[in-house]
């Protein structure tokens, strides 16, 4: 179990600290919703978490490969509903790879992105993109 404690600062602002290592965080609303867009907003943070937790959990697969993946880099865009309630109604990730398609922990390491507990834990109508693209062999 974690626990993570929170404070509102005012003006939109809030300020979370993360009980084990006792990092700080600091939210805004964004401009579209009233906010300056100062810091993330808490769903800038869903969609830093899905980014993040894809990356790690692609990385703890390739250790069983024997593969470090040191290198990947990630670009995750968020797209609010035009709609009521306002939610998340998208979330695009790329994935550059430091590995080729061809590499023998391409397939697993695809499924990993795909069963990352973020992914798992979103709400089925958010759409869900990934694309992975793979260094030249």
């Amino acid at each position: 179990m974690v626990e993570i404690t929170g404070k509102y600062q005012g003006n939109l602002h809030c300020a979370a600290r993360h009980g084990p290592s006792g990092s700080v965080l600091n939210t805004d609303a964004p401009k579209d919703n009233q906010g300056m867009g100062e810091a993330f907003s808490p769903t800038d943070l869903v969609a830093t978490a899905l980014g993040t937790c894809i990356a790690t959990t692609m990385a703890i697969a390739a250790r069983k490969h024997g593969v470090e993946l040191r290198g990947l880099h990630f670009k995750v865009t968020k797209e609010m509903s035009a709609d009521t309630p306002r939610r998340i109604s998208r979330l695009t990730t790329h994935v550059w790879m430091p590995i080729p398609s061809t590499h023998p922990a391409a397939k697993p390491l695809e499924g990993a992105a795909r069963g990352c507990p973020v992914h798992h834990s979103l709400h089925p109508d958010t759409e869900k993109v990934i694309t992975l693209h793979w260094a030249e062999a």
